[in-house]
């Protein structure tokens, strides 16, 4: 629910702090005090239509801040995070926050990081509800007609349960008619794959081999020049008069003959010790590998024939060579997926079928439960019309089945229908001409739905509009049963009505020559009193209408 509201720079406010309280807030004041910009101020954060004119006078940008609590509202909270827009330290606080400046230019911001108006939009019908001659009224959107229903039939989780069994049939019937719109393609694809496969398979290409076949290249390669080395090396070590094992024993000889040896000499003599016997070593291993090696011109073409054969085939498929293996396996996934022909459509159909069997099963239990809820709900709503002055109003809800196909919320079509006059046919509610009727039935909706919405917070902009003092009781009492369920803002002009809220909030205007300032006070005791008997009476209190005032309040 809405827990504060931050207003800077709007229209005719300064700067405006306001908590809002659970229960029935109601806003009252003169006529031209401006009662509505609260309300107006508000749907700009939910992303109403920004214009210049809305900041004030002088100042260059209006700044707006709505604090939500979405403890209560799964549905944002889950929206939130999926869009990684939660506040980590306080996921259940929600702030939308809306700039604009005086050219009529404006950012969003959903706790503090930018975002789209169409996200801000999403999110904000999800966190409130206005109920007014505004485009924000969800009550004129059929989607929000048969979101009501579901939730006053108590099968939104089969509502869920129909949508994914929709996505799973058309998921099933995309990929049937992919494969049988494109058999021919599918079937030139199946050929041309199995050669590839083939090709690749005939070539054997084993893990690691083509790294193995490089070394040995490179080794049979330079064979002779790896020979010529070696034996330049033996002979360097070995030789008889100058070799390195020859002139190492003669070192030693003389270290070892010497009378007197210091630190250093002593040092000297062993590691020269130490280097004739890795000398010897190394000249044993270097005569061990000329007595094994081979010279083998005709291997050396066994190997780069096979090298050849697998660079061609990565050339073909333009990979690398060291990606060959992967490509195999991505070819024979691939020809698993498209063998089978003619047999596999029979297959596919018949997951299609039963798909579509599974989905129309839950469909047909969900329009069954809509049709129950929708003459309850009608039946309801019709009883509160009467009781705030709409005796010739008839509400009807309509499942019109879907002719073309059915579609994931269903097999129908759910709107509410109304009529207001006798003989009149019933038309969506959106062709409702009177805003004070369209506010009273969006009302007596909102009574009855209250227990099963997933809105919490519900806002009505002079609901009150063209009834009198008898019917303006009924929907004060209305609206305060629904602020007990959650949290009710009410912008009217009936002490009927103000005297049912819980909070009681003034719009104050004052005005000098030069500008004008509304602000809002909130009431409690004696001021509540004297704005009630104002409301009874016009500007002047009188002790009757004082008296009226508290036995208004106190009942």
């Amino acid at each position: 629910m809405l827990t504060h509201l931050n207003i800077q720079n709007f229209t005719l406010v300064d700067q405006l702090d306001l908590d809002i309280k659970p229960g029935m807030t109601v806003i009252t004041g003169e006529t031209g005090a401006g009662k509505s910009i609260v309300l107006d101020a508000l749907a700009l954060t939910l992303g109403d239509r920004a214009e210049a004119d809305r900041v004030r006078t002088g100042a260059s940008r209006a700044d707006i801040t709505a604090t939500f609590d979405t403890s209560a509202i799964p549905s944002a909270q889950e929206w939130l995070l999926n869009m990684d827009l939660q506040q980590p330290d306080n996921p259940q606080e929600c702030l939308l926050r809306r700039l604009i400046n005086n050219e009529g230019k404006s950012k969003s911001y959903i706790n503090g990081q930018p975002v789209t108006l169409q996200q801000l939009r999403i999110l904000g019908e999800m966190l409130i509800d206005i109920h007014s001659q505004h485009e924000h009224q969800s009550l004129l959107i059929k989607d929000t007609h048969r979101r009501l229903i579901d939730e006053f039939a108590g099968q939104t989780d089969l509502a869920k349960q129909v949508r994914l069994a929709f996505r799973e049939w058309q998921s099933r019937l995309e990929h049937f008619i992919h494969l049988r719109d494109n058999a021919a393609d599918v079937s030139a694809r199946f050929q041309l794959l199995s050669y590839q496969f083939n090709e690749l398979e005939q070539l054997g290409l084993q893990p690691g081999e083509q790294a193995k076949l490089e070394a040995e290249q490179r080794s049979l390669a330079n064979a002779e020049e790896i020979l010529h080395g070696s034996q330049q090396l033996a002979a360097f070590c070995g030789d008889d008069e100058q070799g390195l094992s020859v002139n190492l024993h003669r070192a030693l000889h003389i270290l070892r003959n010497l009378p007197e040896k210091s630190a250093a000499l002593q040092t000297a003599e062993e590691l020269l010790t130490s280097a004739q016997i890795q000398v010897e070593e190394a000249q044993h291993e270097i005569d061990r590998h000329i007595d094994s090696f081979n010279l083998d011109p005709a291997r050396l073409a066994v190997v780069e024939d096979r090298l050849s054969a697998i660079y061609d085939l990565a050339r073909k498929h333009r990979i690398q060579p060291e990606e060959l293996p992967a490509f195999i396996e991505k070819l024979s996934a691939e020809l698993e997926q498209l063998q089978g022909g003619d047999g596999k459509l029979d297959q596919l159909a018949q997951q299609v079928a039963q798909a579509e069997k599974a989905y129309r099963q839950l469909a047909e239990q969900l329009s069954a439960k809509r049709s129950k809820a929708g003459t309850s709900l009608a039946k309801q709503v019709n009883e509160q019309l009467k009781l705030l002055a709409m005796t010739n109003a008839n509400l009807s809800v309509s499942l019109l089945p879907l002719t073309d196909k059915p579609g994931p919320n269903g097999l129908e079509d759910v709107e509410f229908l109304i009529s207001t006059n006798p003989g009149q046919a019933p038309r969506p509610l959106a062709k409702i001409a009177s805003g004070g009727e369209l506010s009273r039935i969006s009302l007596a909706i909102q009574v009855i739905t209250a227990k099963t919405s997933a809105t919490p917070t519900l806002v009505f902009d002079e609901v009150d509009v063209g009834i009198g003092g008898a019917t303006g009781d009924v929907v004060g009492q209305l609206l305060r049963q629904l602020g007990a369920r959650g949290q009710v803002i009410c912008v009217t002009h009936l002490a009927q009505v103000a005297s049912k809220g819980h909070q009681h909030l003034k719009v104050v205007k004052t005005s000098s020559k030069k500008s004008a300032e509304s602000t809002l006070v909130e009431l409690a005791g004696e001021s509540k009193v004297e704005e009630i008997a104002r409301m009874l009476g016009g500007l002047k209190i009188t002790d009757q209408s004082l008296a009226h005032a508290r036995e208004m309040l106190a009942l």
